[in-house]
């Protein structure tokens, strides 16, 4: 797939992605059930305020908030995209989108990627979409597809909240695996 001139609401809905609502709105937006990827946006292209403290979780004993300055090193000037993430095993996209915003609550849930969105002055007002894939490789490959995407559009640099690359495996890396 040859890579557009940016992702937005208008090119990823092309794609195939439904909802774009807040994340408050999630539990009224009929996600579906299955295996998908997910994206995080942030329509306001507006540099960014941060806020000194995450409003998330503590996972495990673990503070998710970082310095202004880790953010501001991680943000991606121009990206509407501020996240891009994958729903694959037993969580559903439901499930998983679930978990992600009682995590921003301040809930306990299992989501710890993503997590600078929360210190985010604006949180609440990024927009959450999802789109289904077939089976559990599909999502795998779908993220890692549309990562790849976003950092030939934006000089090899992750979507801001991307903490790391979720690199596909190729039969050399497999192969010297065993």
């Amino acid at each position: 797939m040859s890579p557009t001139l940016e992702l937005t609401q208008k090119t990823l809905t092309e794609r195939g992605f439904r909802g774009f609502v807040p994340f408050r709105e999630l539990p009224d937006s009929n996600v579906p059930t299955g295996h998908g990827i997910y994206v995080v946006i942030r329509p306001d292209r507006s540099p960014p305020s941060f806020l000194p403290t995450s409003s998330a979780g503590h996972l495990k004993g673990r503070d998710p908030s970082v310095t202004a300055d880790k953010l501001s090193d991680a943000w991606v000037d121009g990206a509407t995209v501020v996240y891009i993430g994958k729903a694959a095993g037993q969580d559903g996209l439901n499930q998983r989108l679930a978990d992600y915003r009682r995590y921003g609550t301040g809930l306990l849930a299992g989501h710890w990627g993503g997590r600078y969105i929360w210190q985010l002055a604006d949180s609440d007002e990024l927009l959450v979409a999802w789109r289904p894939t077939t089976q559990d490789d599909g999502a795998g490959e779908a993220e890692q597809d549309l990562i790849d995407e976003f950092k030939e559009l934006h000089g090899g640099v992750l979507p801001f909240a991307n903490l790391r690359n979720n690199a596909r495996k190729t039969r050399e890396t497999d192969a010297s695996l065993n």
